[in-house]
Parts: C-alpha cells; sequence; structure tokens
C-alpha cells in the first residue's frame, strides 16, 4: 500500500495511531478510555483487519485484561481502605520512625512507604501516608523535601516494580511470566533503586529546595490522630504482606514438587493473586476492623466507599487491554518483534525504551505498561532466553520515568508540597527518573546471573 511492503506500512500505521493516542489524550484533553477505545478502533481499521473482527478484538483484549486485574484492582483498593482507616500505615511508619532516629528519619519514610506501598495503588499510599509527612517534619524541624521525597520513592517505586500493583501485574499477564518470581526479582531492584532515589537523592535535592508548606495543609494535615489505639506493628505486617507471602509460597512449591502434585495443585491456588488478596482482606476485616472496634455496617460502607474511586482506572485498564489486542492482532507487534530481532536490541532494553516513550507522551504509566508490553510481547517467542520476569520489570521501569505536567502525580505532588512547575521538575520529576534508570541498570545487572 502507497509503495511501501506491508511490514513498513503496518509500522507507519502503528506510530500514526500511538501519535493520535498521544494528541487525543494531551492536546484534546480527551478522557483515556474514550481515547484508547477510538485508537484501536482506528488501527483496525487501516491495518486492513476484517471489519467483523476489530470488535471481537477489542473485547477480548478488554475482557481479557478485566478479568484480572479488575478484581484484583477491587480487592486491593478495599485492602488499602481499611488499612488506611484502622491507623494500620501510622503504626508502621511511627515504629520506623522510632527504631531509626530523627537523625535518619527520612530513611524510615522510605521503608514505611516501601512496605505500606506493597498492596496499595501509588495516589493512596500518597494520601495515607501525607499526613506523617507533616507531622514529622514539625517534630523533628527536618526539611519537607527531605522527609518527602523517600516517601514518594518508596511508594513509586513498589508500585512500578512489585506485582499486585496493577502495571507490573498487567504485564505478567502479557509476557506470561512467572508471578512469584517476578514478585522476588522486583523486590530486588525496587529497594536499592528506592534508597538511591529517596533518601540519597532526598538529602541531596533539600539543600537547594527545602520544601516550604502551606499553613492550611499543615493545620489540616499535621494533627494528632483521634484514637491511639493502633493495630500493632507485628498484625499490620503480617496482614500487608500476606498476599506476597502467600506468592512467593505458590512459587517456591512450584519449583519444589512435581506437576500434579496435591500440595502443588492447592498452593498454586492459595498463592494466585486473586486468592491471595481475598484472603488478606478477610484478615483484615478483623485486624483492621472488628478488632479495632469498627463495627460491620461501617466496614460495609468503607468497602462500598472504596471503589468508587477505582471506577476510571478500571475502565482506563481494560480500554488499554483493548488496544494492545488491536496491536497484536493486526500483526503490528510482529513486525515490531522481527525488527528488534534484526536490529539486535536487547529486549530488556526494548521493553523500557518503548514504556517510557509512551510514559512520557501520555503521562500514564498504566497506558505506557499495556502498550508497551504489547508491543515487545512478539519478542519473547522469536528471541530464545528472554527472561520474561525481567521483561515485566524493565517495562514497569519504564513506566516511570520523566513524570511532567501531563501526569496527574506531578500536580499531586506540586500541589501537596507547595511547591512551584520549576521546584516539582528539580525534585518529583527528577526523583521519578532516577528511579526508572536505576532500575534498568540493576535489571541488566540481575539479568547476568537469572
Amino acid at each position: 500500500m502507497f509503495g511501501m511492503s506491508q511490514e513498513s506500512y503496518l509500522l507507519l500505521d502503528a506510530v500514526v495511531t500511538i501519535i493520535g493516542l498521544i494528541f487525543l489524550i494531551t492536546k484534546f484533553k480527551v478522557h483515556p478510555f474514550i481515547a484508547l477505545i477510538i485508537a484501536a478502533g482506528f488501527l483496525g481499521l487501516t491495518s486492513g483487519m476484517p471489519v467483523d473482527k476489530i470488535i471481537k478484538a477489542f473485547q477480548d483484549g478488554f475482557g481479557g485484561v478485566l478479568g484480572f486485574v479488575g478484581i484484583i484492582l477491587a480487592l486491593g483498593t478495599m485492602l488499602g481502605k481499611m488499612m488506611a482507616e484502622s491507623g494500620g500505615a501510622d503504626q508502621i511508619a511511627q515504629t520506623l520512625i522510632r527504631a531509626f532516629g530523627k537523625e535518619k528519619v527520612q530513611w524510615a519514610m522510605m521503608f514505611a512507604a516501601f512496605l505500606v506501598g506493597i498492596p496499595l495503588f501509588f495516589e493512596i499510599g500518597f494520601v495515607l501516608l501525607i499526613p506523617l509527612v507533616f507531622i514529622v517534619a514539625r517534630r523533628t524541624g527536618v526539611s519537607l523535601i527531605k522527609i518527602g521525597i523517600p516517601l514518594l520513592a518508596g511508594l513509586s517505586a513498589v508500585h512500578g516494580l512489585v506485582p499486585p500493583h496493577p502495571g507490573p501485574l498487567l504485564a505478567i499477564g502479557v509476557f506470561g511470566a512467572d508471578i512469584g518470581k517476578t514478585i522476588l526479582y522486583g523486590l530486588i531492584v525496587a529497594l536499592p533503586t528506592a534508597i538511591i532515589a529517596g533518601p540519597i537523592f532526598g538529602t541531596f535535592i533539600a539543600k537547594y529546595i527545602p520544601g516550604n508548606p502551606s499553613q492550611e495543609l499543615v493545620d489540616q494535615l499535621a494533627r494528632e490522630p483521634a484514637s491511639k489505639d493502633l493495630p500493632s506493628f507485628s498484625i499490620t505486617l503480617i496482614t500487608v504482606l500476606l498476599p506476597v507471602f502467600l506468592m512467593l509460597l505458590k512459587t517456591f512449591a512450584d519449583v519444589a514438587l512435581p506437576d500434579g502434585h496435591a500440595i502443588r495443585n492447592w498452593m498454586d491456588m492459595i498463592g494466585h493473586p486473586i486468592t491471595a488478596l481475598l484472603l488478606a482482606l478477610l484478615l483484615s476485616l478483623y485486624t483492621f476492623g472488628h478488632r479495632q472496634g469498627i463495627h460491620s455496617k461501617q466496614i460495609l460502607k468503607l468497602l462500598d466507599a472504596s471503589l468508587a474511586p477505582t471506577a476510571a482506572i478500571i475502565l482506563i485498564i481494560g480500554a488499554g487491554g483493548g488496544f494492545k489486542q488491536m496491536l497484536v492482532t493486526s500483526g503490528v507487534g510482529d513486525v515490531i518483534g522481527h525488527m528488534a530481532v534484526n536490529a539486535q536490541i536487547n529486549p530488556i532494553l526494548l521493553a523500557w525504551l518503548v514504556a517510557a516513550v509512551i510514559r512520557v507522551a501520555t503521562g500514564s504509566a498504566t497506558v505506557a505498561t499495556i502498550t508497551g508490553a504489547g508491543i515487545v510481547v512478539p519478542v519473547v517467542g522469536m528471541i530464545p532466553g528472554v527472561n520474561r520476569e525481567l521483561l515485566v520489570l524493565a517495562t514497569g521501569a519504564g513506566s516511570l520515568v520523566l513524570s511532567h505536567v501531563n501526569d496527574a502525580g506531578f500536580w499531586l505532588v506540586k500541589q501537596y508540597f507547595n511547591m512551584t512547575v520549576a521546584e516539582t521538575f528539580k525534585t518529583w520529576t527528577a526523583m521519578e527518573t532516577i528511579l526508572s534508570v536505576v532500575a534498568l541498570i540493576f535489571i541488566m545487572l540481575l539479568s547476568l546471573v537469572v
């Protein structure tokens, strides 16, 4: 078509479609859910797919993603709500602060965010922990930025690299990776990455931008909690880390026991992300609910209220899955995969680059993860020995890079920390970019030994 080979045309078609998607979201302010549907339909029509298969491909991609991730999102959000209401996150942070002391309070905030952030969305963890930043800054006299950047780094690192967060889970499904190994590798990469981008970078940048919180936010957020009866540190930790423990247990059973073994079959079910999060949520109803004096009717209201904010996220994820399926069904993914093989680009680096470009363009880590994984997945079958778990991590790392004005997180941080746009670039944007690049370096090093 137009004097081009079929492969060249499909590649050009994909580039035009993705640029159009970017413009719809950034320039014309079209909601990502609608923009992804339009982009998927355009790609299907222009790539020459039969008309009757276009809608079916989108539906298959949409349903395939939400059949798994939608349930995970709902369960994780409910667990986060119970943690927030009970004061469990406060307990983790306060315990770590006592352990580290005021001189190293920034390290305590990073570890608190790292632990609390494992089962929570970034936004939920941020809103849940930001009062502690103001309280600790007021009590210790330490710079708001020196305390806040480590907290943001801890939350962001696990958000991009560690299941059961939606980004890594989506990539696991696309690449067919093992969830237990991904958790293990994700933790190995995420912790040192968060340390470098958090306490180390935060201490450095706070010398130049100490932060000046608005008095209104201080008055609102830096109050003492109404209840002193928080869940114990051990109970909170057991509840929060139960899903991770069960998923890791599944992986160990898969390695140690043969196929068809009864214990392995049971562990495969118990360690499945849906089952693991459900069990953690049920445990939280007691540890964060009844044990803390929250009555059943109030728990029901809390769980109902927790689901409303996730509606848009679920729809965007589903539409992203539909767009990804269109890339695969139209043959675009195969063309890009062949190009990567012929160009001999390291698949891990390719996954990071694709996700990074889409992240910078759209401002959405989720869209970057879904689209990037869909583009790179054909490489898995073409290059023998590619580590699928590291492809997941590379895609997640790329989705964190260079957060700027098209990212809601950019404005969330700017407003809460009372910074100018320029100051937000120097702190938040720089931290996210350090996270992404350092994570890629650790992933490449890990690829040498796994």
